[in-house]
């Protein structure tokens, strides 16, 4: 199913590059967002693109084979769409589960199509699917604050700050790591890691090569929090990542995973 997940990979990719890439305006993002859309379901209808020099025609093409191989569903693909469209509106978040909407059409999608291609389905293990590709959105929000913010890109909810005496206007810049900012990260992260846990069972209901992988994607994000902890908290100034060295931990831990599954501390 390789194939099909490069296919995958390069849609979301280039969409994701019409959204945050270049210089163009806003309304010339969304307009090419909304053409990429159009292909897109043109795509999924089985409507050929007779023009070789379309744009994206390779991405499209790959896509039409995955597609007419694996059936993928088609509500997971535009909610990427919908969510790389909110990228461009750049809006504030006022509250957690206002974000929690967007990583349900920026992340939760992809472990959506991943367990489709792997024929993995029910409820319940969709709904973990979601908690680890939300957590996994919300740790890479909180692992890349001194890229974001000034940048202009503010995924902190307004009443998290609020609750710690910050406020922070779109394109404030990067702010200064005092105490109160440092405990509001620290309490981001907790929400994270909890949000981690209660779909850290996955790979462990799944099994095979895929739950392996899966031990690793989870661990690995736990690993992320734990830099940012060992940090301070001071993701505002730096961005902490995972190297070489974190391999052999990550393995152990992942093999070591149990359906106890306790917190990460």
């Amino acid at each position: 199913m390789r194939e099909a997940v490069v296919a995958i990979y390069h849609f979301a990719r280039t969409a994701d590059d019409i959204a945050d890439e270049g210089d163009q305006a806003p309304d010339q993002r969304l307009c090419e967002l909304k053409a990429y859309r159009l292909a897109l379901e043109d795509t999924l209808q089985g409507r050929q693109r007779r023009d070789p020099d379309a744009p994206w025609s390779d991405i499209f093409r790959m896509l039409a084979i995955a597609h007419a191989k694996h059936h993928l569903p088609s509500a997971p693909l535009h909610d990427l769409l919908d969510a790389f469209e909110q990228d461009v509106r750049n809006p504030a978040y006022t509250s957690r589960d206002e974000l929690l909407d967007y990583c349900r059409r920026s992340a939760n999608p992809i472990g959506r199509l991943l367990l489709h291609l792997h024929g993995v389905n029910g409820e319940a293990l969709i709904t973990m699917s979601d908690k680890v590709c939300s957590a996994l959105q919300l740790i890479n929000f909180w692992q890349d604050l001194s890229i974001d913010l000034p940048r202009g890109r503010v995924y902190i909810p307004k009443q998290d700050a609020a609750a710690h005496g910050i406020h922070w206007p779109p394109g404030a810049g990067r702010p200064s790591g005092t105490q109160c900012e440092r405990a509001l990260v620290a309490e981001l992260c907790d929400w994270a890691s909890a949000t981690m846990h209660e779909g850290a069972m996955l790979p462990l209901e799944i099994g095979g090569r895929l739950g392996l992988e899966l031990r690793l994607v989870v661990q690995g994000g736990l690993r992320i929090l734990e830099r940012i902890r060992r940090m301070d908290y001071q993701t505002f100034h730096s961005r902490p990542v995972l190297s070489a060295a974190d391999v052999p931990t990550l393995l152990w831990r992942a093999l070591s995973m149990r359906r106890a599954f306790g917190p990460a501390r």
